[in-house]
């Protein structure tokens, strides 16, 4: 009987060329586990350079479309896609290059079309730079604002994902969703609102009823510290982020809040919580890197499609030096594949 599992397409965007996220594939696609052979969205030169550097051998078959590599390439072989004619083989490691933003870029949107054309199941993003996505002529804050805009949605965010284990005691892991993301933190009072936190909510509630749990319990982060203190320390608790939690009780919600951020992360591992609404980047995502760093994955929220991608950057200082980890590579895939087979029926 064949693993269901092995129908699942997954395609892995190479990223920033620069950075560790072709070492990263290529360890993860040479390991002998029971994952599907995914495909890959890059420069198939860079990709062999990379087996190269870790002291793999495995046939790259270069094929012109998904549907070309889902059908063309064996469990042995390594299918490349390279939708684009931007020439990323000669791309100095390390360093912020406009070839690499604009290979990143072209991967990653012909990935997205494709997928919402029914050919591609899961995306798995390796890091892009976002300096170089900037050099390159895409002024984006990152993977979630594009994606968005191919999928043409208006309500998204980007959660980080725990699922459930020794670490995280909730039945259905625990996902945090921010409210605010690539942004400064001088910014993040000025662009907090009520109904922006409503949708934040709204889309963790959705999330994890499709993966089956019936009454999510959402908690949702004060901004300030001791959230705001009766006002000492600042007043959005009371003017802008309780009548959100109020509004989608309404709803018949489980959110709660505004709880302070610290003990509020605490209670949500050890299983109060299923899923967290918090205010800023580092809110979310220094709780999170502290419990589990490599486990970690970034899910899209509010996306037709599933898109997953590992924790953290594009690894400038180690790139192309055969030291990359690709733990949170194959975690990503992991629980793209979980999400996909979750939420598609």
């Amino acid at each position: 009987m064949s693993d269901p599992q092995s129908t699942i397409r997954v395609a892995i965007t190479m990223g920033d060329v620069a950075g560790i996220g072709p070492e990263i594939i290529a360890r993860a696609l040479t390991r002998q586990d029971h994952l599907p052979k995914p495909m890959v969205v890059g420069d198939p030169d860079v990709l062999e350079r990379a087996l190269q550097l870790i002291g793999q051998t495995c046939s790259i078959v270069e094929v012109s479309s998904p549907l070309d590599g889902w059908q063309s390439a064996t469990q042995s072989e390594i299918p490349c896609w390279n939708p684009t004619e931007i020439d990323t083989s000669d791309v100095p490691p390390g360093r912020v290059s406009p070839v690499a933003g604009r290979g990143a870029y072209d991967w990653l949107v012909a990935a997205t079309r494709a997928a919402l054309r029914g050919e591609i199941d899961v995306i798995v993003t390796a890091p892009l730079n976002k300096a170089a996505l900037h050099a390159g002529g895409h002024h984006y804050p990152g993977h979630t604002e594009i994606l968005a805009e191919e999928c043409g949605v208006d309500d998204f965010a980007m959660m980080l994902y725990l699922p459930h284990s020794s670490i995280v005691k909730g039945p259905y892991g625990l996902g945090v969703v921010h409210e605010t993301l690539h942004t400064s933190i001088a910014s993040v009072p000025g662009l907090l609102s009520t109904a922006s936190i409503v949708e934040k909510i709204r889309l963790m509630d959705s999330f994890l009823r499709r993966l089956g749990c019936g009454e999510p319990r959402i908690g949702v982060c004060a901004l300030n510290p001791h959230a705001g203190e009766e006002g000492l320390f600042g007043n959005e608790e009371n003017t802008i982020i309780q009548p959100a939690v109020e509004l989608t009780r309404q709803e018949h919600i489980g959110a709660n809040g505004p709880f302070p951020a610290d003990t509020l992360m605490q209670r949500a591992v050890h299983g109060a919580f299923d899923g967290i609404v918090a205010m800023y980047h580092d809110q979310g995502h220094i709780a999170l890197k502290l419990i589990a760093f490599q486990k970690a994955v970034n899910v899209t929220l509010g996306l037709p499609i599933v898109r997953t991608s590992p924790s953290h950057g594009t690894g400038f200082d180690i790139s192309w030096r055969g030291m990359a980890d690709d733990f949170g590579m194959r975690e990503a895939i992991r629980v793209g594949i979980e999400l996909f087979r979750r939420t598609s029926h």
